[in-house]
């Protein structure tokens, strides 16, 4: 089982959550959980034991944002296809991915890793330098990952495996 079917798993990430979770405004507001975890960290300074409260709010919003916003209307958008992508990827060892993309997705990951070592340091040590160095790099791996997502599952939407999770029920 993949590290990413863990954490999905660990989120209870179903089929509908995972709906809800393409449309594109879950997506662009997933990208304030790390500086909200970072505040809510690094808030230990002023607050104390207090600080435990911020980090509930954004370990619950980390929980929550893949639940909060409906199903999108359609599934074209880059973020749509992006977060199928991670579905996709996620699945990668039971339903293989092309050859062509085995190896970015990973190295993306371990930039992001690398970059969340740096953050770690950083709000350890309450040092901003390594925190934004750190954040940096996450972005830059997650969004770039995210890109490639969107094209893996450009490449696979087609697969049989996955023809009923971007299918649009009948509105009426």
């Amino acid at each position: 089982m993949t590290l990413e079917r863990n954490i999905a798993k660990a989120f209870a990430l179903d089929d509908m959550t995972w709906r809800r979770h393409a449309n594109p405004w879950s997506v662009a507001l997933r990208n304030t959980a790390l500086p909200l975890l970072v505040l809510a960290i690094w808030s230990r300074l002023w607050l104390g034991w207090y600080a435990l409260i911020p980090l509930a709010i954004a370990i619950l919003w980390i929980w929550y944002n893949p639940r909060i916003f409906p199903e999108p209307t359609s599934f074209d958008h880059w973020a749509s296809k992006a977060v199928f992508g991670e579905r996709v990827w996620l699945n990668r060892d039971s339903v293989p991915v092309p050859a062509h993309h085995r190896k970015v997705p990973k190295v993306l990951s371990a930039v992001s890793g690398i970059g969340m070592l740096f953050v770690f340091w950083g709000i350890l040590v309450f040092d901003p330098w390594p925190t934004l160095f750190g954040m940096a790099l996450v972005y830059a791996g997650k969004l770039w990952f995210l890109d490639r997502m969107a094209w893996l599952w450009e490449d696979m939407r087609n697969n049989p495996a996955y023809s009923r999770l971007a299918s649009l029920p009948d509105r009426e």
